[in-house]
């Protein structure tokens, strides 16, 4: 296939993070190289859910003292250590990245790992930006995402960051501006409050996490403004650095108000944006979705007009527009399955999708938000529960009064399309509504089928399933 010009792989792997799985004893004895710029292993191991939550749980610890003292415990925290957190944290992250780079480079004689960024010269054709050109009839695109930084005067100044530099500040900020709203925003702002920054969060709409269900939304807009500074319906209009080494945020609200907020750090956290132009996909003549995703069937396979193209494929933020490990990785084991069973393709069917916030309090949710289900099946056809923590005894035991567990059901068929919690141990307690939706067991069968310990937390989820309006199963 190559020339003198060329390198010839039998599968070229464009990131490694989930596609670093992709890896399996297959593909012994054949050539494999895999591409990647930036700190192998991906952005969930370096930059993304493992570090931060590394530094969330720590700093919910760091928040007991003052969730203690009105239970009648008196705590007190003498103090945080940001570097030896950090360190902690990225000593053993480095490390795990260093042994995966070694391992496929040095280790495993049949790969190759080129750390460079690359570009589409051909359908199946790439070339390094050093000018080595790479050719195989498989190439799966895996090249994640990346931060989105606003263009304003100021964002290039060493002070200001995105989510791939903020946990490795030598130092905690004594003030930190963050600037967004949605999941990265409120995990950072919940981390760097509780550890003991004075925290400053700009929001351009009136509330945060706008994509989830209204009511936990509104709910936990609420709980960050108790928490830390939050100031919705601004937006960033250039950062100016002060002598101090300090910097000064300028920010534009309704009917021309300014305001300027000083900080020692900024945090950019206003999305992700998918590497895909990183790759030149026209050259390949790939389909390209709006928002700048590539377009894949349900096979995970590219397309080029619509039509799949023999041996390309796509997975993760890439291509999907849940910019979420657990999505990527299910996408890689499609793939995998679909590489090395070309005669037996598996669609990417799995669903619903759920997804959790570690900001404070946490968050869990899965299927449709309540908007959506009327949009989807019509107010009169779903039934909506909201049922707080504080109804239920362990509830009462922690003498909560933010957390809820909001259920929305199909009327006819009693079948859960929506579940959204925000409390204490909401990622945990949406798993077991994730199982009920994915494999079809209706809210009563789900309340009523089996015994639910009291006085667990997980009362909070059989008390909503009882309240929703659905079909009795039949069971007592």
């Amino acid at each position: 296939m190559g020339t003198d010009t060329t390198s010839s792989f039998d599968l070229i792997i464009i990131g490694s993070g989930s596609g670093n799985s992709l890896v399996t004893p297959y593909w012994d004895g054949r050539r494999v190289a895999i591409i990647d710029a930036g700190v192998f292993g991906g952005t969930c191991l370096n930059v993304g859910c493992i570090p931060t939550k590394m530094f969330a749980y720590p700093a919910s610890l760091a928040a007991v003292p003052a969730e203690s003292g009105r239970l009648g415990v008196d705590l007190e925290l003498g103090g945080t250590d940001w570097e030896g957190i950090r360190d902690r944290i990225f000593s053993r992250i480095d490390a795990i990245s260093a042994g995966g780079f070694r391992y496929r480079d040095q280790e495993l004689e049949h790969t190759t790992v080129i750390t460079e960024e690359c570009r589409f010269t051909g359908t199946h054709q790439l070339t390094t930006a050093s000018g080595r050109v790479l050719e195989a009839e498989t190439i799966v695109v895996a090249a994640g995402s990346r931060p989105v930084r606003p263009d304003v005067p100021g964002i290039d100044l060493p002070q200001v960051h995105t989510s791939d530099s903020i946990m490795r500040l030598p130092t905690l900020p004594e003030t930190l501006v963050v600037l967004g709203g949605g999941f990265i925003a409120a995990e950072f702002a919940a981390v760097f409050s509780g550890l003991g920054s004075s925290v400053v969060q700009v929001n351009r709409s009136s509330q945060l996490l706008r994509t989830h269900d209204e009511t936990i939304s509104e709910r936990f807009t609420e709980l960050a403004s108790r928490q830390w500074r939050l100031e919705t319906g601004w937006t960033l209009s250039r950062i100016d650095e002060a002598e101090s080494g300090w910097v000064a945020v300028h920010l534009e609200g309704p009917e021309g108000a300014t305001m300027v907020v000083d900080a020692e750090a900024v945090l950019v956290a206003q999305g992700r944006t998918p590497n895909t132009d990183r790759l030149d996909p026209a050259s390949a003549g790939l389909d390209v979705h709006g928002d700048g995703r590539l377009v894949v069937d349900e096979y995970q396979r590219l397309l080029s007009g619509g039509a799949p193209v023999p041996g390309l494929w796509a997975l993760g933020d890439i291509s999907s527009e849940h910019q979420l490990k657990h999505v990527a990785n299910h996408d890689q084991r499609i793939v995998s399955h679909n590489l090395e069973h070309p005669d037996d393709l598996r669609a990417n069917t799995l669903g619903p999708i759920p997804s959790a916030v570690f900001t404070r309090p946490q968050i869990g949710s899965a299927g449709l938000t309540e908007a959506q289900a009327v949009a989807e099946y019509g107010r009169d056809r779903i039934s909506v529960k909201v049922q707080e923590y504080g109804d239920v005894a362990y509830g009462w035991a922690m003498e909560d009064t933010s957390g809820l567990c909001k259920l929305i059901a199909d009327r006819q068929s009693g079948q859960l399309i929506g579940a959204h919690l925000i409390g204490h141990e909401a990622p945990n307690l949406i798993q077991l509504l994730v199982q009920a939706m994915s494999f079809g067991v209706d809210a009563h069968t789900l309340a009523r089928g089996q015994y639910w310990i009291h006085p667990a937390l997980s009362e909070v989820v059989e008390n909503a399933l009882l309240g929703l309006e659905v079909p009795d199963s039949g069971l007592v």
